[in-house]
């Protein structure tokens, strides 16, 4: 009986392991057959791309009629204009619309370089996967920003390879949560798109590019006027190697000269692979020093994502001051460490500040493009949400007329409120503010006080014996030394204030003031500022305001500058010619600032507000090209170049404003 059963028991075991043995050669046969179905799709993938690329490039309407698309077409140049004809079959190589435009006429570089430059005719193709930076300089911090910049060249190189493959419903980003996510190290190779696609690696004629950056001179990583931007461009081919020299006296020269190098490369949408040229020379250096933008992110809340795509457009077009109007009646969204009170009080909601990080982060990302972060808390007007709490701490009133009515007494626009300028308490806030805003955006010899459209008469219900314009003059040397106090006790070299009829009184040291000058060009205040013997920073309303033009925002009153001001205007604009200054008062305009103030501006329209209208001062600034052709006449080569700095700001997913039509694009000249 025990004999029967041990029997049945190996048998029933012989039996499982039967099947087990059968199941593992069934499941092996079919993982093999599924293995051979996926490399042959992946070989029918690839042929059916190659097909799609060699078939006629049309294709048909609902009446089988052929459309024609891009691809249709090919260009030559002719008497330095691309010109546009039909492209037929496989007799000849197609040129795209983009690699004519780099090989045909002037230099495509914006801004226009200011001294020599060569370029060679031909032009080799590669891919971003082969180019490889070698940084000569004995400044230790100098080198460790540098390769953090090529990094980020070497993102933006990847990002503009891989646009004829990204899905239309993706949109490119241009930040992360933390610069570590973007370096090239941590991007695997095969995720380049034709890699993505078909695991192999594009080829072009240039199997390596050697970019070396020497910056000679000064190892200062901190953002002054007194920086030398100047760098040198070169490169030279030989055999399949290209060899890039950026020379520079200091980060950030050679950091211009990366954009110059981005800008000398582009995308053909042909072989899908980058291009530049064979060989190349450019000698470059701004005409002004101070080269900015002024975001408002009061009257609406901005992401950080939204400030570092502005940043990124700025870095490429060599700007390199950005100006953070932090706080204004409407908001304070800056969450202060010492007094997060005034986010508490003053902020729309609470995912609508700004953290200590995220100052930080702006200004570390800034600092990547060249450009210095310049925060700006308004006062002692344009303050009023976010200090009413004083009393509750047993602070008094830290400001007056907060949302005082009717507002049209007490402010320009609602609502109001103007800082307690007899108030010790405030100026204490004061200081701690510079304090944290100093330390998150580095050493500078530049800070904005703000100081504009104090309104007399709401001061004047609390202080009516009091010399009000002297009670001006009082509250912002206080802040002045607030500031020097909240800088380890040096004041910045260049203190800011807005103009107004209050910076004509001369109260203020015009040898630690610079007075940033937004009224109309020809106003009187222009000329007795510099009479004055004030530095200057222009930002006219009538030229340089990029919200003018889109009406009036509310019912009464005309709440609205008009008209709007076209890139052509704002390139136009030369007040230091218009007003024909001497050499010495010519010194004292530090440069300029676009100013996008945001009644009717949100992040939905950031992009198409600010580019490629802000390029045209960037141009106007770094080069100051002459008036030779007319002093209203825009020459056409600026409107081709111009054109296509704008495509190259889309590449990198800045939504630009069109300039015209896309036939005027792809017909250089036709329309203008």
């Amino acid at each position: 009986m025990l004999l029967t059963r041990r029997l049945r028991y190996l048998y029933k075991m012989s039996l499982a392991v039967s099947l087990r043995r059968a199941l593992l050669v069934l499941l092996t046969g079919a993982i093999f057959i599924l293995t051979v179905l996926y490399w042959n799709q992946g070989a029918t993938k690839a042929q059916a791309y190659n097909e799609a690329l060699e078939r006629p490039h049309s294709h048909h309407d609902a009446s089988g009629f052929p459309i024609p698309v891009e691809k249709s077409w090919t260009y030559k140049c002719e008497n330095d204009r691309c010109m546009r004809v039909g492209h037929h079959g496989k007799s000849a190589k197609r040129v795209s619309f983009i690699s004519c435009s780099m090989t045909c006429g002037d230099i495509n570089i914006w801004p226009h370089p200011t001294h020599k430059f060569l370029l060679s005719s031909q032009t080799h193709s590669f891919s971003v996967e082969d180019v490889q930076l070698h940084v000569e300089t004995s400044h230790r911090e100098v080198r460790k920003q540098l390769q953090l910049a090529f990094d980020w060249f070497l993102k933006d190189l990847r990002q503009i390879q891989r646009l004829d493959y990204v899905g239309s419903s993706s949109e490119p980003t241009v930040s992360e949560s933390s610069s570590k996510s973007r370096h090239h190290a941590d991007v695997d190779p095969a995720a380049t798109l034709f890699g993505a696609t078909f695991g192999v690696k594009k080829v072009g004629d240039l199997t390596s590019i050697q970019v070396k950056i020497s910056v000679l001179k000064s190892g200062d990583l901190n953002f002054s006027l007194d920086n030398d931007e100047t760098y040198q461009l070169s490169s030279l081919t030989e055999g399949r190697r290209l060899q890039v020299e950026i020379t520079a006296n200091s980060y950030f020269g050679a950091r211009h000269g990366l954009s110059t190098l981005q800008q000398l490369i582009w995308f053909d949408d042909e072989d899908h692979l980058l291009h530049t040229y064979a060989n190349s020379k450019v000698k470059d250096a701004p005409k002004f020093r101070y080269r900015g933008l002024m975001l408002d992110t009061s009257r609406h809340f901005f992401s950080v994502e939204s400030i570092k795509r502005t940043i990124v457009g700025m870095g490429l077009a060599k700007m390199n001051r950005f100006h953070w109007h932090l706080s204004d009646a409407q908001s304070f969204p800056y969450i202060s460490r010492y007094y997060p009170e005034l986010a508490e009080h003053g902020a729309y909601s609470e995912s609508e500040t700004y953290t200590e990080q995220d100052v930080r982060e702006v200004a570390e990302f800034a600092k990547i493009y060249g450009v210095q972060v310049i925060p700006e808390i308004d006062a002692p007007a344009h303050a009023g949400n976010g200090w009413d709490w004083g009393p509750k701490r047993g602070m008094g009133e830290l400001a007056m007329c907060i949302n005082q009515q009717p507002w049209s007494f007490y402010c320009g626009e609602p609502p109001c409120g103007q800082l307690n300028p007899k108030n010790n308490h405030t100026y204490l806030i004061l200081q701690r503010l510079y304090e944290e805003l100093l330390q998150h955006t580095g050493p500078t010899d530049l800070f904005h006080l703000g100081g504009d459209e104090v309104n007399l008469d709401c001061w004047a219900q609390y202080f009516n014996d009091t010399d009000l314009r002297g009670l001006w003059c009082d509250f912002m040397l206080q802040a002045m030394a607030r500031l020097k106090l909240a800088n380890n006790g040096v004041a910045p070299k260049h203190v800011a204030v807005w103009s107004s009829a209050l910076t004509n009184t001369k109260c203020l040291p015009n040898s630690q003031f610079t007075v940033q000058v937004w009224g109309g060009s020809t106003w009187q205040e222009n000329y007795d500022l510099l009479d004055n013997g004030y530095n200057v920073i222009f930002s006219h309303v009538d030229a340089w305001y990029l919200d003018c033009g889109f009406g009036s925002w509310r019912a009464t009153g005309d709440a609205a500058c008009a008209p709007y001001r076209t890139w052509q205007n704002v390139y136009k604009h030369r007040p230091w010619e218009r007003m024909r200054l001497d050499k010495k008062r010519r010194k004292q305009v530090l440069g300029g600032e676009v100013c996008m103030w945001t009644e009717q501006v949100d992040e939905n329209q950031l992009d198409n507000r600010l580019w490629p209208r802000t390029a045209a001062l960037a141009e106007r600034l770094w080069t100051d090209p002459s008036d030779d052709h007319d002093m209203d006449i825009v020459p056409p080569d600026v409107f081709r170049r111009i054109s296509l700095f704008r495509n190259r700001l889309v590449e990198l997913g800045i939504r630009a404003e069109a300039l015209f039509p896309k036939y005027c694009a792809q017909n250089p000249g036709e329309c203008i």
